[in-house]
């Protein structure tokens, strides 16, 4: 099954828990399909946001069921952010743990709530987005509620052409 059959459905859902339950948020707009990756645009309470997304290659992990796994890069021009790092897990992650990305040997922490994971700060955001465009595999790693550890690996083709369509989409 297509990227673009698997993530357009669900991710309406996923930028609803994104973007706040509360938001007025148009349809997404696909800005293209680069290789793994998809550009998206929206416009929420008037703003625009531009993000990317792509679904894991392989995932790893003893578990029985799993909702579905997104890795993210936001913009938001109107709070002045971009790079945002957001991954949606398909489970609980386990109260107080950290996940990890992995990128090219280099290790990025990430904390936890419910079923996603972020970089502590806008720096690790940065570094992170540039190691995934100049990245080939992406593996992130966490624990569930139940303790399970997963693992999961992304193929980075084709992120450097998502977030350059992201970037100019939002004119950062």
């Amino acid at each position: 099954m297509g990227i673009k059959k698997i993530i357009f459905p669900v991710l309406i859902a996923v930028m609803a828990l994104i973007f706040s339950s509360n938001a007025y948020a148009a349809e997404p707009r696909e800005v293209g399909v680069f290789g793994d990756w998809t550009a998206y645009v929206l416009t929420e309470r008037g703003q625009k946001v531009c993000y990317m997304v792509s679904v894991p290659k392989k995932a790893q992990g003893k578990y029985t069921k799993r909702d579905e796994v997104f890795a993210l890069i936001t913009h938001r021009p109107s709070q002045n952010t971009k790079d945002v790092f957001s991954y949606i897990t398909g489970y609980t992650y386990k109260p107080g743990s950290d996940a990890s990305v992995t990128i090219s040997g280099k290790k990025y922490p990430l904390f936890t709530q419910g079923d996603t994971a972020w970089t502590p700060d806008a720096e690790s955001d940065a570094a992170l987005a540039t190691a995934i465009q100049k990245g080939s595999d992406m593996v992130v790693k966490g624990t569930s509620k139940r303790g399970t550890l997963t693992t999961d690996t992304f193929s980075l083709k084709g992120s450097g052409g998502a977030y350059q369509a992201i970037t100019k989409e939002c004119g950062y």
